[in-house]
C-alpha cells in the first residue's frame, strides 16, 4: 500500500516520529528528489510528535532536496508533527477539515551530576529556541508569540492552524490539492519503468 504511494510522490508520516521512521522518510524524499527533481512531493502528517533529533533529520532533508515538499496533516499532527507540517512548501501546507494540530515546547528529563545537569539544560535551551525560530519563521509569527504561545500544549482547529499561519489551506478532497506533476488532486500514477517532543531528547 505504502508503495503505491511512493509511486504517486506520497510519503506517509503515520507513528510517533524516532530514528528508524525519519531514516525511512528521509530515504524516500531523497528517492523521489532523485527519480524527479522538479516535481512536488507530498508528505502527509497524522503523527503525535516525537524525537526531535528525529524530526529535524526529516525537517532538514525536506529543505535539503530541491523538490517542493508540500504537507497534509490528517487526524492529529501534534509536536514535532506539527513542526513538520508547517515546514512545507509555502503555499502548500494543507489540513483536513477535522484535523487538530498541537504546539508545544519540547521538554525531557535532566539529571545526572551539576556539571550534567547543567550541559543539559544548555542543549534544551537551544533546542527550545531553534524549534521557535524555525516555526516563526515558517509561520510568519514573531519568536516571542511562538514563545509564549507554546509554553503549554496550544491546540488548533485545522481553520485556527491556517489563520495561525501554521498551514495555508484547509481541504476537504484531493483535488483541492494540486499534485504538481501537471494535474489536479494527488495526481497519476507514475509509468512503469521510470527512474531516475516525551523522554530526554524528545518533543512528544
Amino acid at each position: 500500500m505504502f508503495g503505491r504511494l511512493l509511486e504517486n510522490r506520497i510519503v506517509f508520516l503515520g507513528a510517533v516520529v524516532e530514528d528508524a521512521v525519519a531514516n525511512a522518510i528521509s530515504a524516500k524524499l531523497l528517492l523521489l528528489a532523485a527519480e524527479d527533481p522538479t516535481s512536488d512531493i507530498h508528505l502527509y502528517i497524522n503523527s503525535p510528535g516525537g524525537s526531535v533529533s528525529a524530526g529535524m533529520a526529516i525537517y532538514d532533508t525536506m529543505q535539503y532536496v530541491g523538490n517542493d515538499v508540500a504537507t497534509v496533516a490528517l487526524g492529529f499532527a501534534g509536536s514535532m508533527g506539527q513542526f513538520l507540517l508547517c515546514a512545507g512548501a509555502a503555499g502548500k501546507r494543507y489540513a483536513l477539515p477535522h484535523a487538530r494540530i498541537m504546539m508545544h515546547q519540547p521538554h525531557g528529563g535532566i539529571g545526572g551530576t551539576a556539571a550534567d545537569i547543567s550541559i543539559q539544560a544548555e542543549q534544551m535551551l537551544y533546542t527550545k529556541r531553534t524549534l521557535q525560530q524555525r516555526i516563526a519563521f515558517h509561520s510568519g509569527q514573531t519568536v516571542e508569540q511562538i514563545e509564549a504561545d507554546s509554553d503549554r500544549d496550544r491546540w488548533f482547529t485545522a481553520e485556527e492552524a491556517r489563520d495561525y499561519g501554521l498551514v495555508d489551506h484547509v481541504v476537504e478532497r484531493a483535488d483541492q490539492v494540486p499534485s504538481g506533476v501537471g494535474g489536479a488532486g494527488i495526481g497519476p500514477r507514475r509509468a512503469a519503468g521510470r527512474t531516475g517532543f516525551g523522554p530526554a531528547g524528545s518533543a512528544r
